[in-house]
């Protein structure tokens, strides 16, 4: 067997037994383009191997996905597939486990209207929101993952031969989830281990507020009074551990929804509907988007900010130390799950309930009075670099270093 081989199978047993956690018994829903399908089929396997009762795979097709955009009626956009909406709910309360894995190229849907673009997000947020609120309360386990596919491959690596793109982004993948590991679950568990570190103090400090500043940026974040931090694995609700992202690096917690004021400079490129958003920066005043500005992909993100009245405000606040793995690997994946592992980032959208004390068993309504934010998105976007500075300060006002130079101070 090649060493590649050994790699995708030991990605998949990472996906399956760390990601997921698969549990005897229980159905495993898989969403993945035709791009994936050798590791899909590996996945698929190891799932049935651990006890998988069944295994459900959606298939897409990036090029079938960019002839709708270009071709379909207007209308369609407006419409997501009810029985779509209904086959995940109806998962949910079986109590299955999500598994995505992406593989699109970053300039899928370059050049496609932007309001066919922003159409089907809102048409998808809403149809989905029941499985959004399980997904964001940690009810069911879920994890999302990559698989290297010829396009995307191009956009990272455009100088490498064409031949060896794909290998090249494969390696990559295989490096920043510890694939490439002697034994890939017990490094993840030692991972899951200092990032908990670090979750622990944050959580015994109780900042009221973080301060950053780097070039551009100047902002003020204030947290809910029962706001957690939450690092690496998560729990669900019949107290199994998943890994909701593969790779992680960050710890993050809630912003307080009216609480964030100043201005914020990104530090990479956005991926968002098959479109890349970049050098751009967002203003707030009393937790609300008053201003974006951005030199490529503005219409977009104005449209993004627009989706509903919580898209103009923040739900996520996640810290990532420059020397990160993936940061140290000096490498642009033009895709969020990677590149905001390499930074401080934050999400335009909806919060996750998990990160206020109580939250995952509160109404939407008490989570709304707690300050978190809900939205029909969630959008993470990249901030940290070597020169942010970031400042928690607590109730009584005394001010104490959090990151110095894109690294932890403590």
């Amino acid at each position: 067997m090649s060493d590649f081989q050994q790699n995708l199978e030991k990605y998949a047993e990472l996906a399956v037994k760390v990601g997921v956690n698969i549990q005897k018994g229980q159905t495993l829903v898989v969403y993945a383009t035709i791009d994936a399908a050798e590791l899909v089929r590996h996945v698929v396997k190891k799932a049935y191997e651990t006890g998988a009762y069944d295994v459900v795979v959606n298939w897409n097709d990036d090029t079938v996905s960019r002839t709708k955009y270009d071709l379909a009626a207007e209308e369609v956009f407006t419409e997501y597939p009810v029985w779509h909406a209904k086959e995940r709910e109806e998962m949910v309360e079986k109590g299955a486990a999500f598994m995505s894995i992406i593989s699109s190229s970053p300039d899928l849907l370059k050049g496609v209207n932007p309001e066919r673009i922003s159409n089907f997000q809102k048409a998808a947020g809403k149809a989905l929101i029941k499985y959004r609120q399980a997904v964001q309360s940690d009810k069911v386990s879920w994890t999302v993952i990559a698989a290297a596919a010829p396009a995307w491959a191009a956009k990272v690596f455009p100088n490498e031969p064409v031949d060896s793109q794909v290998t090249k982004l494969w390696d990559a993948i295989f490096k920043a989830t510890r694939v490439d590991t002697e034994n890939p679950v017990e490094a993840w568990k030692k991972h899951d281990e200092t990032l908990h570190e670090k979750v622990q103090y944050l959580n015994e400090k109780r900042y009221e507020k973080l301060h950053y500043k780097a070039q551009g940026t100047d902002l003020t974040i204030e947290l809910p009074k029962t706001h957690i931090w939450v690092g690496a694995g998560s729990v669900n609700e019949n107290g199994f551990e998943f890994m909701a992202n593969m790779p992680t690096e960050e710890v993050f917690t809630v912003p307080l929804k009216t609480g964030v004021n100043g201005t914020v400079a990104s530090t990479k490129p956005l991926s968002y509907g098959g479109n890349i958003i970049d050098r751009f920066s967002v203003t707030f005043e009393n937790g609300k988007i008053i201003d974006v500005k951005a030199e490529e992909g503005e219409d977009i993100l104005k449209r993004l900010v627009e989706t509903d009245e919580g898209s103009h405000y923040l739900g996520e606040v996640a810290l990532v130390p420059v020397n990160s793995p993936i940061s140290q690997s000096d490498i642009l994946f033009f895709n969020t799950l990677f590149d905001e592992n390499a930074s401080n980032h934050l999400a335009i959208g909806s919060a996750y309930a998990f990160c206020i004390e109580g939250g995952k068993k509160m109404t939407a309504d008490e989570q709304k009075e707690n300050g978190l934010n809900q939205s029909l998105t969630h959008v993470d976007f990249m901030i940290g670099s070597a020169e942010m500075d970031i400042d928690g300060i607590t109730a009584d006002g005394k001010i104490e270093a959090v990151f110095r130079n894109g690294n932890w101070a403590f």
